[in-house]
């Protein structure tokens, strides 16, 4: 009976032993959360740290680029003063230089000073196979080397304006859009609209503008351009039209052209506004400018280079064909709005590329415009409904420019180009 009693004893006392209290378990528990947490509140501040740090590098990039980019403008701007006086400084010099050589000359015949001697003066060495005159000729390359063109280059062609007269007509039925200009770009002549010059909401025609303002502002379509949080927020946030470029994203310019037309990307967009005038505003206002520039400034205001609907961003079906026009005659602005599809350079986020189209192109290019719909640019905004603005060539080699608005449907809006380029070409 001792020997059991003694067993019980042992086994309750282990018992006891071999549990915790309610304290300490307690205890145990609030020190694993405290690790816990103060382990996670670690990584989260660091993970701040980094991502403040990214964003100053960020900015310290987006400063510098702006301030090189000021830099070259500012040089250019310099250059392309200096460069007509100092050719003109050279040409009278060299016309000056000439007479006095041609003066010593006959001063020298009549000294009786052979023309081999002539040769040794010092004025001598203006003639064309001379070191003065090579020296001459390096400048002027030089001058003309430094004096860098902005992409498709400068034009000097003057704005459309064209006007209607006995002949031109009203579109017929089978347009449904309410808004719609028909025009000989050769001629300057309407031949077919309604209500042209009524104000509308231009929707994402505003990026003919977009980018021919780009382009007149950048001589480099290889350079390189960040794509921050604040370009695809405003893309999110008004529910725009998207390249697909993501936050910290390395694009090249020529991305940003073909991104803003092709699938009328916002982030694009953005990108090319930002990269010019540094903000979203400095560029708008570079676009009013540009309508100055051409004659629009009474009929038409933009306060975005999206396209967004605002009570102040307008413009006419007939200011949009002068818009596409001034964009077509540059170069550049004519091979990105004429491209069918277009595939983005090679990234980290996207390693091949982004493809996209033109479906405005797509969807003509096998309907009988009685010629080729070379250029185009769509849009929408509820305000406007579908709108476009295209650029053909005739069967008889002319171009001609239609702008729509106010259309049913995207099929619609396309119909309409077509059926206007029936009614008017040959």
């Amino acid at each position: 009976m001792s020997t059991n009693r003694d067993e019980l004893a042992f086994m309750d006392y282990e018992e006891e032993n071999s549990q915790l209290s309610a304290e300490e378990i307690a205890a145990v528990l609030a020190d694993t959360l405290y690790h816990s947490d103060k382990e996670y509140f670690e990584e989260e501040m660091q993970d701040n740290v980094t991502y403040e740090r990214q964003e100053k590098e960020r900015e310290a990039r987006r400063r510098k680029r702006l301030k090189e980019m000021r830099r070259r403008k500012k040089q250019q701007e310099w250059m392309r003063r200096l460069l007509i006086p100092c050719v003109v400084v050279l040409i009278v010099c060299i016309v000056l230089i000439g007479k006095g050589i041609g003066s010593l000359m006959k001063k020298q015949q009549k000294s009786k000073i052979s023309y081999k001697t002539a040769l040794e003066f010092p004025m001598a060495g203006c003639y064309a196979d001379s070191e003065i005159a090579d020296n001459i000729k390096n400048t002027i390359s030089h001058l003309c080397a430094i004096n860098v063109q902005p992409l498709g280059g400068k034009n000097k062609l003057p704005p459309l304006t064209a006007t209607a007269d006995a002949k031109t007509e009203l579109l017929n039925s089978e347009v449904v859009s309410k808004n719609g200009v028909f025009i000989d770009v050769e001629a300057s002549r309407i031949m077919g609209q309604r209500d042209a010059k009524v104000r509308i909401s231009p929707a994402s025609m505003t990026k003919i503008l977009t980018i021919l303002v780009a382009a007149e502002h950048i001589t480099d379509a290889d350079d390189k351009f960040e794509i921050t949080r604040e370009i695809t927020d405003y893309s999110y946030t008004n529910k725009c039209s998207s390249m697909g470029f993501d936050i910290g994203e390395q694009v090249t310019i020529r991305d940003l052209f073909y991104g803003t037309v092709l699938p009328s990307g916002a982030d694009a967009a953005l990108g090319l506004a930002v990269y010019v005038a540094g903000s979203h505003e400095n560029f708008v206002a570079l676009m009013n400018q540009k309508l100055e520039e051409l004659g629009l400034s009474d009929s038409s205001h933009f306060t975005n280079c999206v396209g967004l609907y605002d009570e102040n961003h307008y413009s006419t079906v007939y200011d949009m064909a002068v818009i596409l026009k001034a964009a077509c005659d540059n170069s550049f602005c004519k091979e990105v709005l004429s491209a069918h599809t277009y595939t983005s350079s090679v990234t980290e986020q996207h390693p091949e590329g982004i493809t996209k189209s033109n479906w405005f192109l797509r969807k003509i290019e096998d309907k009988d415009t009685r010629g080729e719909v070379l250029c185009a640019k769509t849009g929408y905004v509820v305000e406007s409904e579908n709108c476009a603005a295209s650029l053909s060539v005739g069967k008889d080699g002319k171009e001609y420019i239609c702008v729509t608005a106010h259309s049913s449907g995207t099929g619609q809006c396309i119909y309409d180009h077509v059926a206007l380029c029936q009614q008017f070409l040959p």
